[in-house]
């Protein structure tokens, strides 16, 4: 569950601090969802998503959470659609489903990251804009078990066919902006290393950024949840306590997702996952993936609410692993080898760092 039952005070500090026309602070956990999505009540499937961006409908990704599809927008551009079924008895891909409370944590801390695109001293581009939000009752519709269909037949699935739904079924639907391929499935894709350590020093900044501005950890940043896409842009900018850098982008922009886990602070309020008992993410093995929770509960005491920035760096230092394991389509020219041995250098040196601003700070690689 997470750590998350504001009492009136903080409730309407952090109502404030969201900016959504709020009089009433003592309501349910639906009403506050509903009040997110800017509604009096659920809708149904085809009043949030039109017939003709339904038909254009194709399924990218999926997670125990439920599932995610490109469409397109009513301008014309692709954004992904992450449906979450909530509050209903079935079970979903092998777990309960998410209760409002709970789904109420990643819709504040997606609008929180996503709006660090607009801050005046801390200011990042690098988590996945949030576009719209909706909240939907009814049976999964056929264009999406279709398009649930064809990625089956072509990737295979590990979640349940959603179509199981009945008609009083509710869903969340995140729409994202297109965020690219994460970086599990751009392995042998990217041209060298020299991307990588673009991607890294990206992670590492939008990091920085989201600690000094709002106490942020992800908590979950494995190479799943780091998406890259193509860009034309040279360089990237950001802002870190009011001074604007820039990172040669290497031909690549880096967008992070899924804060399910993640943890931030506003003003003086706390939203955090308490996974304090949730034995089986602790229990994982086969990847140093799994390690990294262990770690991270050994290092804040199996106590989710306080801000520990390390977590983080031990995220930093299993991504760099996997750029370090995965396939390039190319040697990387002259500069290869030397790159190479600065990501061995920052995977060997980054744990002594506190956080990702000091990480960023002093890294010698960052420079």
């Amino acid at each position: 569950m997470p750590d998350f039952t504001p009492n009136t005070h903080t409730w309407s500090r952090l109502k404030a601090a969201l900016s959504v026309a709020c009089e009433d602070a003592d309501l349910s956990d639906a009403e506050k969802v509903y009040a997110e999505c800017g509604q009096q009540h659920p809708l149904l499937w085809e009043e949030c998503i039109l017939p003709h961006r339904m038909k254009r409908c194709v399924k990218i990704g999926e997670g125990t959470f439920g599932e995610v599809f490109s469409t397109v927008n009513t301008s014309g551009d692709t954004v992904a659609l992450k449906i979450i079924p909530v509050e209903g008895s079935e079970i979903v891909n092998g777990e309960d489903q998410k209760t409002f409370g709970e789904i109420l944590h990643e819709i504040i801390i997606s609008k929180e990251l996503s709006s660090l695109k607009e801050k005046q001293q801390n200011q990042t581009h690098s988590f996945i804009g949030l576009r719209d939000l909706h909240c939907v009752r009814g049976c999964y519709p056929p264009d999406f078990l279709n398009a649930w269909d064809r990625f089956d037949q072509q990737k295979g699935s590990e979640n349940d066919r959603p179509d199981f739904f009945e008609n009083d079924q509710l869903f969340i639907i995140l729409e994202f902006e297109f965020g690219g391929i994460d970086l599990e499935n751009s392995n042998g894709t990217m041209a060298s290393l020299v991307v990588a350590k673009s991607i890294l020093h990206q992670v590492t900044a939008a990091l920085a950024v989201a600690e000094e501005e709002l106490q942020f950890e992800h908590r979950d940043l494995h190479w799943g949840n780091v998406l890259v896409k193509t860009t034309k842009l040279k360089t990237w900018s950001f802002l870190l306590n009011g001074v604007t850098h820039s990172v040669e982008t290497k031909g690549v922009l880096v967008r992070i997702i899924d804060y399910s886990l993640s943890r931030l602070a506003i003003d003086d309020l706390t939203v955090s996952c308490d996974i304090s008992k949730d034995e089986e993410l602790f229990m994982g093995q086969g990847d140093y993936q799994f390690d990294i929770y262990r770690l991270m509960r050994q290092e804040n005491g199996n106590n989710w609410s306080n801000f520990h920035p390390h977590t983080n760096v031990l995220w930093l230092h299993y991504l760099c692993s996997k750029l370090l394991s995965m396939k390039y389509r190319g040697p990387g020219g002259r500069g290869a080898k030397d790159t190479r041995e600065e990501l061995t250098r920052f995977y060997d040196n980054v744990l002594q760092y506190s956080s990702a601003t000091e990480a960023l700070k002093n890294c010698p690689m960052f420079q």
